[in-house]
């Protein structure tokens, strides 16, 4: 799991993008978010929806920077949002553990 966060804090994106996914993760809904965006009914562990919302983001960010008119930038900052909030509660969940904690 440490790897998978390694992995997203490697992430650099336009600030403009970053900025209104920090704004937009106050009001993040995992079950909402993660339904539509991986098109499941349950959503998966924060590992598993962290991976897989990775793939996404990858491309969505090779069609920005190529300029694809297919691009949308409401989706691409939809799911930064979702891996911004997968990933804080990932490392909740790891800081409970650690300190033999059951988390919530």
């Amino acid at each position: 799991m440490k790897d998978i966060l390694s992995l997203l804090e490697s992430l650099h994106r336009p600030r403009l993008l970053m900025q209104a996914a920090r704004i937009g993760l106050q009001e993040y809904d995992r079950r909402r978010f993660l339904s539509r965006l991986l098109r499941s009914a349950v959503p998966p562990g924060p590992g598993a929806a962290i991976a897989s919302l990775m793939q996404i983001e990858a491309r969505l960010e090779a069609r920005r920077q190529t300029g694809d008119a297919g691009y949308s930038i409401a989706r691409h900052v939809e799911v930064l949002i979702a891996l911004l909030g997968e990933a804080r509660l990932l490392r909740a969940r790891l800081d409970c553990s650690r300190a033999g904690r059951h988390p919530a």
